[in-house]
């Protein structure tokens, strides 16, 4: 087919191809790729690439989430609707202290976007709550690029390391909210992802070790010498790791709760540190 009788097609003939190569939301990705480019030729080329398995995402250069649009670059981890569940219960803590914010700034929240990505959830909690001191980290230098442009317009600032390697000392003991989304995929299942993220995201964004939860320990290792005394680790995990995820926290002095949401199809372990 030649650029110019894709050109052509009727909005109804793209989702068809869209949807004959396993598109669930045929028209609506129809819509957003129709807007997004404009001519035969790359039209052509983003219809071609999405039937072949690209991300949606990835071509757009954008993601819906949680009522935002995040900047996407190539590459770089695609916001998942779940972890809007890891968004929801951020706000919700930070909302419910009433010593988030002092008429001096002194107790200004501080709150940490790690293993960040695109930064997807570091500026949702910031759009939803604002006032806060944010920081987003992760290993990834596209990530951490794309991070930066999404993170930036919320005030926010962004780093690059290894976890808590990556983070600015003077927030050591002050985070009121950790919130991670880290890999946790158990290795062995990562031939099992569907084909655009297994072919399309990086490994290590997707690579949990054996059983998943190798980032979850290490993290819950070291949060609480960096939370602030009752501040709140929430790890995003699956509903078959959950107990896993949970057991760790407890282990490591978290007094501990599972929130599930099916509408979401989403699941946080929540860990407040000790007083």
């Amino acid at each position: 087919m030649s650029a110019t009788e894709l050109h052509v097609e009727s909005l109804v003939a793209i989702a068809e191809r869209l949807r004959s190569a396993g598109c669930v939301f045929a028209e609506e990705e129809a819509r957003l790729l129709l807007t997004a480019v404009s001519g035969p030729a790359e039209i052509a080329s983003a219809v071609g690439r999405r039937v072949a398995g690209y991300p949606l995402e990835h071509i757009l250069g954008w993601a819906e989430f949680c009522g935002l649009r995040i900047e996407l670059d190539a590459g770089v981890f695609v916001p998942r609707r779940r972890t809007g569940l890891l968004v929801n219960e951020a706000a919700t803590l930070l909302s419910a202290d009433p010593t988030r914010e002092c008429p001096d700034g002194s107790e200004t929240a501080v709150v940490v976007d790690l293993c960040c990505g695109s930064g997807a959830v570091g500026a949702a909690i910031a759009f939803w709550i604002r006032g806060l001191e944010l920081h987003a980290a992760d290993i990834d230098h596209a990530a951490v690029a794309c991070a930066r442009r999404n993170i930036g317009r919320v005030g926010g600032e962004v780093h690059q390391g290894d976890l808590f390697d990556a983070l600015p000392r003077a927030i050591k003991g002050r985070i009121r909210v950790l919130a991670v989304n880290a890999p946790y995929v158990p290795t062995g299942a990562i031939d099992s992802m569907p084909h655009e993220a297994r072919e399309h995201e990086p490994f290590w964004s997707l690579d949990g070790g054996a059983d998943g939860l190798e980032f979850h320990r290490r993290i819950a290792a070291e949060a609480n010498e960096w939370l602030r005394p009752g501040g709140n680790l929430i790890i995003e995990t699956s509903e078959r790791q959950a107990a896993g995820t949970a057991s760790i926290l407890a282990s490591a002095g978290f007094a501990v709760r599972t929130v599930r949401s099916e509408e979401l199809d989403g699941t946080v372990v929540v860990g407040r540190a000790r007083l």
